[in-house]
């Protein structure tokens, strides 16, 4: 998976944003919203190829979570980056 170009992470009143940059990217029937573990990933993984193992694998290292949880956790985060369209597979 890769993060799709024109897209960073901006904290807006406390709050992690996504925002689009670029005409072709703005979608403003929507704002995705991050919490503080999926703002984290984000930002490692953004402009890179990275796979659900990966965001595992910053998960345990950040966090004191079981492997499970981070791998549950992990792939419903990637599906939903799919599902908004942030994210290429």
């Amino acid at each position: 998976m890769k993060t799709k170009k024109g897209f960073s992470i901006r904290n807006v009143c406390g709050e992690n944003i996504v925002v689009a940059e670029g005409i072709e990217n703005i979608d403003f029937s929507r704002v995705i919203s991050m919490n503080e573990s999926a703002a984290y990933l984000w930002t490692k993984v953004s402009g890179t190829e990275f796979t659900v193992d990966t965001m595992v694998q910053l998960l345990l290292q950040e966090y004191e979570v079981d492997e499970a949880t981070a791998r549950k956790d992990a792939q419903t985060l990637a599906d939903k980056w799919l599902e908004a369209g942030i994210i290429e597979g």
